[in-house]
C-alpha cells in the first residue's frame, strides 16, 4: 500500500490503536478464564494488520486468526514466534509444507484437508497441529455431521494431528433472542463428544455477549475490536476506532432547482453553498450512501447530497458558517458522532462491509500503541 503523505491525500484516515487494544480488553475481561484471540482477518478489516497485531500483542493477546495462506505468512514475520497464527480457510491443496514452514496453523474443514494434514505428518513423522472445525448451522465450511460419522468409523484419519481446539462459528449471535444460538450450541456440544477430546473454541464477537456457555476455552473476536457493535439493538459498549477526514476541494452557491451530481438526482430548494469533498466510491465510500448520509463540520451535521461518485461527493454547507468551510478544510465522514455502524445503516449495508472497502488512497495515520505516526498498513 502506498504511503500518501497528508498532503497529496484526499483525505486522512486515523487509526486509534489504543481504542483496539481496549476492546480486546473489554472483551478479555468478560470471558474470565477462556483465551481471547483476535481476528485480523482482510488486513484487520481494513485497518493495517501488522500494526494491529503488533498492538494486541503488546497487551497480551497470543491467538490470531486470518482467512488466507498468504495473509498468514505476511503476518507471521512480523509476529513474536510465541504467537500463534491460525489459517480460517484451511490449506490450499498442495500448500501443506508451507504452513509447517511458516509455523502456521490451519483450521481443518474437511475430511480432504485432514487427510492432506494426516499425509504430511506421517512423511515428516512428526505431529502436526491443527484446529477441526463442526458445521453446525453455517452450511459454510466445517466437517457436516456424516463427516463425523466417516471419522467415527476411522479414527486414523487423526492420526498425527495435534488437535488443539474444535471449533464452529455462529450465525446469528448479534440477535441473543434468535433461538438458533441455542441450536448450535447444542450442536457444537454433541459434535464435541465425537471428536479428540481437546479445548473448543465457538464464540465470535458478539458470542462473547451470549454468556458463559458459548465462551469455552479460546473467544474469536474480529468485528467488535474495531468498534463495531456486537450486539444489535443495545448500546455499543466498544470504542470507536477510526476517523475518517476529508478534504474540501472546492465551494460554490447554486440557485434553487439546481440538479446536484450525476443524474441530477438531487435538487436544491433554496439558494445553496454546495461543498465538493475528495473522497468517492474509488476511496470505498459507498456508492449505496448517496443522498442519505451525513458529513460533520466542527461537529454539526450536513447532508450529503446527490450521487457518491467515483472521487468526490458533494455536501449541502449552507447552514455552517461560511468561514468553517473552505478549500482544503476537514470535514468528518466518520467519527464518534457518526461511526461506521450508522453509517453502514444509511448505505443499507453492514460495518464489517464499510471498513473491509477503506480504500488505498488515504493518508494514514496511526495513534496510540508504542508510537504516533503516518504509516502505511
Amino acid at each position: 500500500m502506498i504511503d500518501h503523505h497528508p498532503a497529496h491525500a484526499g483525505a486522512l484516515l486515523t487509526i486509534d490503536l489504543n481504542a483496539i487494544c481496549d476492546n480486546w480488553r473489554l472483551l478479555k475481561a468478560r470471558i474470565r478464564t477462556a483465551d481471547c484471540a483476535a481476528v485480523v482477518k482482510a488486513n484487520a478489516y481494513g485497518l493495517g494488520a501488522s500494526r494491529v497485531a503488533q498492538a494486541l500483542f503488546d497487551v497480551g493477546c497470543l491467538h490470531f486468526f486470518v482467512a488466507h495462506l498468504d495473509e498468514a505468512i505476511e503476518l507471521r514475520s512480523c509476529l513474536h514466534p510465541s504467537t500463534r497464527v491460525y489459517v480460517l480457510h484451511g490449506p490450499p491443496s498442495g500448500t501443506e509444507s508451507e504452513f509447517v514452514a511458516h509455523n502456521l496453523i490451519p483450521v481443518l474443514n474437511s475430511l480432504e484437508q485432514l487427510d492432506d494434514w494426516h499425509k504430511l505428518a506421517s512423511h515428516l513423522g512428526n505431529r502436526l497441529r491443527g484446529l477441526v472445525q463442526v458445521d453446525t448451522g453455517m452450511s459454510r465450511l466445517g466437517l457436516s455431521f456424516a463427516d463425523l460419522d466417516v471419522l467415527a468409523t476411522d479414527s486414523s484419519r487423526l492420526r498425527g494431528i495435534d488437535v488443539l481446539y474444535s471449533m464452529s462459528h455462529l450465525a446469528s449471535a448479534e440477535d441473543q433472542t434468535n433461538p438458533f444460538n441455542n441450536e448450535q450450541l447444542n450442536r457444537f456440544v454433541a459434535a464435541r463428544k465425537r471428536l479428540p477430546d481437546c479445548p473448543a473454541s465457538f464464540a465470535n464477537s458478539s458470542g462473547v455477549f451470549l454468556g458463559s456457555p458459548y465462551h469455552f476455552d479460546l473467544v474469536r473476536p474480529g468485528a467488535a475490536l474495531y468498534g463495531i457493535a456486537p450486539v444489535a439493538g443495545a448500546a455499543n459498549p466498544m470504542r470507536s476506532v477510526i476517523r475518517l477526514q476529508a478534504k474540501v476541494m472546492q465551494v460554490r452557491f447554486v440557485e434553487a432547482g439546481t440538479p446536484v451530481g450525476y443524474g441530477g438526482t438531487w435538487r436544491t430548494k433554496r439558494r445553496s453553498r454546495i461543498a465538493t469533498i475528495s473522497v468517492g466510491y474509488a476511496d470505498g465510500f459507498l456508492r449505496s450512501i448517496s443522498n442519505r448520509g451525513l458529513a460533520y463540520v466542527d461537529g454539526a451535521a450536513v447532508p450529503l447530497i446527490g450521487n457518491v461518485s467515483m472521487d468526490t461527493i458533494t455536501i449541502d454547507v449552507s447552514d455552517v458558517p461560511e468561514s468553517r468551510v473552505h478549500a482544503d478544510a476537514l470535514v468528518d465522514l466518520i467519527s464518534p458522532e457518526n461511526g461506521v455502524d450508522r453509517m453502514a445503516v444509511a448505505a443499507g449495508t453492514i460495518g464489517y462491509e464499510v471498513l473491509t472497502s477503506l480504500g488505498s488512497r488515504y493518508s494514514r495515520r496511526y495513534v496510540g500503541g508504542e508510537q504516533t505516526s503516518a504509516s502505511t498498513s
